[in-house]
């Protein structure tokens, strides 16, 4: 209710949708961009709601993909305070190989792994943030987080 009258107040014509992510009302091929935040650590049926994203993207269509990875959903202040599915919850390779296996394109290029402060378990960043230590590069640290920009192939109009 509140987006409908936001949209209304900013004059914006647009279609809500309400729908689970395994299941979308939308015809194939009908969608530009799908923009996934934070969704898939949530979810029980990773694979089906993934195949639903596949479906209804547009030939050539983007895929933007952002992600906690197990290393943080399984941290104690993050057990403590919320509850996920932990025998779903995946490493930032793992993810990218889900999207890999769908059908989706990336490179290197396409990737980023953001180390926020938040996303550590151990000092949630504070060592670094006094000087005392530098954050390892990426390949020499477990990720807590990854997104990637990821395409539907031109050539593959339904899986």
């Amino acid at each position: 209710a509140l987006s409908r009258e936001e949209a209304a107040r900013l004059g914006l014509d647009v279609e809500l949708i309400g729908s689970d992510c395994a299941t979308l009302n939308l015809a194939d091929a009908s969608v530009d961009i799908l923009f996934c935040h934070q969704t898939f650590h949530h979810l029980v049926e990773q694979h089906r709601a993934l195949k639903e994203f596949y479906r209804v993207l547009k030939p050539g269509g983007y895929l933007l993909f952002a992600e906690s990875t197990e290393a943080y959903i399984d941290t104690w202040v993050i057990r403590w305070l919320f509850r996920h599915p932990m025998h779903v919850q995946k490493s930032a390779d793992e993810y990218l190989e889900m999207l890999r296996e769908q059908g989706f394109e990336f490179d290197a290029q396409n990737i980023s792994y953001p180390y926020l402060w938040w996303s550590r378990s151990s000092d949630f960043g504070l060592l670094e943030r006094w000087g005392l230590r530098k954050a390892p590069p990426v390949g020499q640290r477990e990720e807590t987080l990854v997104n990637c920009v990821a395409r539907k192939p031109v050539e593959n109009a339904v899986p």
